[in-house]
């Protein structure tokens, strides 16, 4: 006599959505644009010399990417010069920020999740993904997690053969 045995995917049966914050990854190039290259002696900037440089400078070489502004001396450096090469750089890249390409990779995913719709995910038990190819930063989790608690039944942390519970709504 043959018995037959049927495998059962538990994990597929499970009603569990998962979400995976890579696919919020904005593929576009990150740079940074240190301002200490426009800072005379290292230390302050010269007015008419940096307005010289945003007037001439080639702003196109930062089509379509995104770009941390940063100062990596120890100089002064007036909030004006942050807004002068925001202003410039705006038209061409996908996104600037004040800071270092971490702050920018926040931003990214900030503004990246924020085009989720929350009512998407009501009362929904949800797996946020864990561990995968590209190095979400902790803000992304955060963000995510921010946005989803009100609406789901539940959230968790991992793969949904493993997952670390996060949250669970009280009925």
């Amino acid at each position: 006599m043959e018995i037959q045995e049927n495998i059962i995917n538990k994990v597929a049966n499970s009603g569990l959505i998962t979400l995976n914050l890579e696919d919020f990854y904005h593929k576009g190039e990150r740079v940074v644009y240190d301002i200490v290259d426009n800072l005379f002696s290292g230390l302050i900037l010269r007015e008419k010399d940096f307005r010289e440089f945003i007037k001439n400078h080639d702003w196109a070489q930062y089509q379509d990417k995104n770009v941390a502004i940063i100062c990596s001396a120890d100089a002064i450096v007036p909030t004006w010069a942050y807004m002068l090469l925001a202003n410039k750089l705006k038209p061409y890249a996908n996104e600037v920020v004040f800071g270092d390409l971490n702050t920018l990779e926040a931003v990214l995913f900030t503004k990246a999740l924020a085009k989720i719709n929350p009512q998407d995910y009501a009362n929904e038990r949800v797996v946020v993904k864990g561990c995968g190819d590209i190095d979400v930063p902790v803000s992304a989790y955060v963000e995510v997690t921010n946005l989803l608690t009100p609406v789901v039944k539940s959230i968790m942390f991992g793969e949904p053969c493993s997952t670390v519970p996060v949250y669970k709504r009280k009925d």
